[in-house]
């Protein structure tokens, strides 16, 4: 990930392991300063996932995974560790694949740098399928942030985006605010702006608007968690989105690695849906938005039924809801994700 700091061009990582400690760039500060949190223990890392220090599914799984193999550096009890990363974020498959993986290979270093630079490689092939979907001058709606901070490098929803810039294509992209949040304006607005990729925020509500207007020629969002038939999550308001781009016509596509596909679910309606504090809806910073007497609902997610999708972007290819059994063969052959 590029990023401009003191005026220098740097290159940063969303989440990396160094000097025996994991550290994150601290999302909740963006766009201000970019601040690095370092988790020492189980708890640091407990807190990053759940407070939203760290976000965006593949993040949390290569964040589970430095957390957990740090945790067998400091000799803590790694059941206790697994048993306390694993309640953070329910909806997130990556998380349980990460879990998962490090049981596997005994909960080494090197099998958590191992699994960091596979999701990082995987979202910038999964940039290179997705760019072939993009045309010169395309206008882009995406949802939430689905870039490199929500991997460690790259993205899965703006990895297209990044390299059709690359290739002089000159995307422009409607960014979807995202309330409560905000992590369309906060975070991929700010992605977009440091590789200097032309973007525009807009309220969640005027999404519909743009489309109807004939202004969008695609949607590129992210997931949380595929279910075997092509049921998706991902951050709340994206459902509507997709019934809108249904409505006028305007493709779907949804960018995401074989970590997020948990085929052992068979359905959409098997998702578990993280519900957050109200208070991210009542309060913006210290402001109170409401009265005092009002009560929130807070879900984090939605789920998109398979019929809204045009096509899922993987690091495989290109896929339709009803060919979602090659990827699963795919898969199954790949030594990395059974």
């Amino acid at each position: 990930m590029k990023v401009v700091v003191d005026g220098q061009e740097k290159n940063l990582l969303a989440v990396w392991y160094e000097d025996h400690v994991v550290k994150l760039v601290d999302q909740r500060k963006l766009p201000e300063k970019i601040e690095i949190f370092e988790a020492k223990n189980t708890d640091d890392i407990a807190h990053a996932i759940k407070d939203m220090l760290v976000r965006g599914a593949p993040a949390i799984g290569v964040t589970a995974a430095y957390g957990l193999a740090m945790a067998k550096l400091n000799k803590e009890d790694m059941d206790a560790a697994v048993d306390r990363i694993s309640k953070t974020r329910p909806t997130a498959f990556d998380l349980f694949k990460a879990i998962k993986f490090m049981k596997e290979n005994n909960f080494d270093l090197n099998s958590a740098r191992r699994y960091s630079n596979e999701i990082s490689g995987r979202s910038k092939r999964i940039g290179e399928y997705g760019n072939g979907l993009i045309k010169q001058g395309s206008r882009i709606l995406t949802h939430c942030n689905a870039g490199a901070l929500a991997v460690v490098d790259w993205g899965t929803a703006l990895a297209p985006i990044r390299i059709a810039s690359s290739e002089g294509k000159k995307p422009f992209v409607f960014v979807d605010e995202t309330r409560p949040r905000l992590q369309g304006a906060k975070l991929t607005a700010w992605e977009l702006q440091q590789e200097g990729i032309d973007h525009a925020i807009i309220a969640d509500n005027a999404a519909g608007y743009f489309m109807k207007k004939g202004e969008v020629d695609l949607v590129i969002v992210g997931a949380d968690r595929i279910a075997a038939n092509g049921d998706f999550a991902n951050k709340i308001g994206t459902y509507e989105k997709a019934v809108v781009a249904k409505a006028n016509n305007i493709p779907f596509y949804v960018a995401a690695p074989g970590s997020t596909f948990d085929f052992s679910i068979s359905s959409g309606d098997q998702i578990p849906i993280e519900e957050r504090s109200q208070e991210e809806v009542l309060m913006i910073g210290q402001n109170r938005l409401g009265p005092a007497e009002s009560k929130a609902r807070n879900p984090a997610f939605d789920v998109t039924p398979n019929e809204y999708v045009s096509a899922f972007i993987t690091e495989y290819g290109i896929f339709r809801p009803q060919e979602l059994s090659k990827v699963r063969s795919l898969m199954s052959s790949d030594l990395f994700m059974r």
